[in-house]
């Protein structure tokens, strides 16, 4: 697929985007134009639809591109959702978008063909053909942002499974107890997200505020429901040591989860974003630590953890991506 002009829906719980790409004779993708709005605009799925549809009309008549030429639109949106039957299935990121045949509804309002995948599985295709999964045959691409979505290239093919649910990983128990993240308590996700990393943090400093030695970053009752894992990262770069211990205990459950995917899919390259980027040096020591005493070592060796290399123009990417794989 070589200069073809594509569409890209990235759907999201803060913002939609709509970005018209072309894809170069190199098989570089080049991003023409991008628009965005807040999805709480539309709180009605069917209208931010209409929208999002009513943008790329205008963006195709601003760049005289006749829908002829548009190879079709990619939708990356968070899960759960079936990309078989392009249906949007309850993510909670998104209230209110409960079954919505989202492929349809697109195609019928546009004219053009519509492929929809989960958000991870769209960013492991985007760092796979343009970032840092340049030039492999098997690797996992996590997003560790909000949450934690993991997409897999299996021999040189997107792992999608039955309903384009391979890949949640984020739903994988690692400790009986432990913060609650993809509904499940103790789970990958639970430790390994912004979310995650919040609530370990409202659980130790509010144990602290208890004993009477509250930390600096923390120091009431207040304050807690206002913690995010960015003021803990904040807080942990300038040396705080309570701070610290946070990162390093999501990095030792990362570790874990890492090691699973090690031993099962035997990639060579991990891809991780978000949170992974910002935070590599409070995260991999004691993710390190945990895969070599955990992962096969004859895999480990064959394998790197790296951090992603689209950055914020991950989105945009990821779901012209989906239609230029």
């Amino acid at each position: 697929m070589k200069n073809c002009f594509i569409a890209g829906f990235d759907i999201g719980g803060t913002k939609c985007a709509i970005v018209l790409g072309k894809v170069q004779e190199e098989g570089k993708i080049v991003v023409l134009d991008r628009k965005h709005f807040a999805t709480k605009k539309f709180p009605i799925p069917k209208d931010c639809l209409t929208e999002m549809c009513h943008i790329l009309n205008k963006l195709l008549i601003q760049y005289a591109i006749s829908k002829k030429d548009i190879c079709g639109i990619g939708i990356s949106c968070g899960g759960p959702l079936d990309s078989v039957l392009g249906i949007i299935q309850s993510p909670p990121n998104l209230p209110g978008w409960n079954d919505i045949p989202i492929k349809k509804i697109v195609e019928l309002q546009t004219g053009l063909s519509v492929k929809l995948e989960n958000d991870a599985n769209a960013g492991a295709l985007a760092e796979w053909k343009f970032g840092a999964g340049r030039n492999t045959s098997n690797m996992i691409f996590l997003t560790f942002g909000t949450g934690l979505g993991v997409g897999i290239i299996a021999n040189g093919h997107l792992l999608s499974g039955t309903s384009g649910m391979a890949g949640e990983c984020g739903h994988i128990r690692l400790a009986s107890s432990g913060p609650i993240g993809y509904g499940k308590q103790g789970s990958f996700e639970g430790f390994c997200s912004g979310g995650g990393i919040a609530s370990l943090g409202r659980y130790y400093a509010e144990k602290a505020i208890k004993k009477g030695k509250p930390f600096l970053w923390c120091s009431s009752f207040e304050e807690l429901p206002f913690l995010n894992a960015k003021k803990i990262s904040d807080a942990a770069f300038q040396g705080d040591q309570d701070a610290c211990a946070i990162y390093s205990e999501s990095g030792f459950r990362l570790g874990q989860g890492l090691s699973i995917l090690i031993d099962i899919l035997n990639p060579e390259r991990i891809i991780i974003g978000s949170i992974f980027t910002r935070c590599e040096k409070l995260l991999r020591p004691t993710m390190e630590e945990v895969l070599k005493k955990e992962a096969l070592p004859q895999s480990l060796q064959r394998c790197k953890v790296v951090p992603a290399q689209l950055g914020e123009a991950i989105g945009d990417i990821a779901s012209l991506a989906i239609i230029a794989k």
